[in-house]
């Protein structure tokens, strides 16, 4: 059985109690290094993830008789692994756990209500700024590529009268959320969400 656990945005506490307890119980722990090393007191098997996603889950097909704990950052279906798996395999061969995302945590962190959000990611693609502006809450998750600087030039070739809530390494001790406006924003940021706030709605 393939189980997703969501393991959060960092602090192992955030875990739900229902993750905690599949990894506890589980013969093979699955996920990248840097999540790996949030449970060096597992007991288990441990495989690192590396290459494609098909090469991934081609790997977690060898395994899927035992019990196979695969570890996702935040919610593993808010544009994370869970998606994939859960299309590749069979219902009644995985389930997953969901966690809590780091877009949550950011708004939870700034006490803004995620109502009336839309929420989209740049990961490997172009997103349709038009569009994105017309909604008064956006969240992305970003890329290096894509990241606060790219989307605050965007909203300045537009006039856009808004504020960006950038938060970087959300529930690692680094943890920095600024809010700033679109000409205030840097080029570079750490691992990072942002949340666009238009304020003409």
């Amino acid at each position: 059985m393939i189980y997703v656990v969501g393991t959060g945005p960092g602090k192992r506490d955030l875990i739900t109690i229902a993750g905690e307890n599949l990894i506890a119980k589980a013969d093979i722990l699955v996920g990248w290094p840097r999540l790996l090393s949030e449970f060096d007191d597992f007991q288990g098997k441990r495989i690192e993830l590396s290459g494609s996603i098909d090469s991934i889950l081609a790997t977690l097909d060898e395994f899927k008789a035992q019990k196979v704990v695969v570890l996702a950052s935040g919610d593993p279906m808010l544009f994370g692994i869970g998606k994939r798996i859960s299309e590749h395999f069979k219902p009644e061969e995985r389930q997953c756990v969901p966690g809590i995302s780091s877009i949550q945590m950011l708004f939870s962190e700034v006490g803004i209500d995620m109502n009336d959000l839309y929420i989209t990611s740049s990961h490997g693609k172009q997103p349709d700024f038009d569009f994105l502006f017309l909604h008064k809450k956006i969240a992305l998750v970003t890329d290096k590529i894509l990241g606060p600087y790219e989307i605050a030039q965007q909203a300045l070739q537009r006039n856009l009268n808004c504020s960006l809530v950038i938060g970087e390494n959300l529930g690692y001790p680094q943890q920095k959320i600024s809010v700033l406006n679109p000409e205030q924003v840097q080029r570079e940021y750490d691992m990072n969400v942002v949340v666009v706030i238009n304020e003409r709605q």
